[in-house]
């Protein structure tokens, strides 16, 4: 039996039906490629407290891990702070699979270190907090799964908090509330 070719004007609205679309008829991957486009998507919930009083850059527990389907593809890191408090300055960098991601950080200038943001409280130990977040896209130029976790550095000799403010007062107010941070990873085709 030959085949006919159906133009599109051919059918009309309502010819074809939800339920003619199934599983089966699925678009192929290929078919949605180009540059720019989102292949995958991975998201990270912190919503635990933690500090840094010890002067130097440790991890803050938010993290996610990645694997590209290209080596050519990038990765769009998207990084949100729920709080910030305690320091009058708490410092960020990202790390990917355990170094410096130094193209996401600002450049280094005699005694000024590179970061990639930073958060600014109004009062060292006091009530205030604050949230930040910070995007960034990364060229990690393998397929391999790859882990992008967000490091923080106090300021002299406070405590930095993630997720709380600096008293942490047990109360029903603003200021004793807790939040989350995230992290997201968006694959983009290249």
């Amino acid at each position: 039996m030959p085949l006919t070719k159906i133009q599109s004007l051919g059918i009309t609205d309502g010819t074809i039906v939800n339920a003619d679309i199934n599983a089966s008829a699925a678009i192929a991957g290929t078919k949605l490629s180009g540059a720019g486009k989102v292949l995958q998507v991975v998201s990270t919930v912190f919503n635990t407290t933690t500090s840094n009083s010890s002067n130097a850059f440790v991890t803050t527990g938010l993290s996610g891990s990645i694997t590209p389907s290209s080596a050519s593809n990038k990765v769009l890191i998207l990084i949100q702070v729920g709080a910030c408090g305690g320091s009058p300055s708490t410092a960020f960098r990202i790390f990917k699979d355990g170094s410096h991601l130094t193209g996401a950080s600002g450049t280094a200038v005699s005694a000024r270190i590179a970061v990639a943001f930073r958060s600014l409280a109004v009062q060292a130990d006091d009530a205030h907090a604050a949230s930040c977040s910070f995007a960034y896209l990364d060229s990690p130029a393998t397929t391999s799964s790859t882990t992008y976790a967000l490091h923080f550095l106090n300021q002299s000799t406070f405590t930095s908090h993630i997720n709380r403010d600096g008293t942490n007062n047990d109360t029903a107010l603003s200021y004793g509330s807790r939040t989350a941070s995230t992290i997201t990873l968006m694959e983009i085709a290249a």
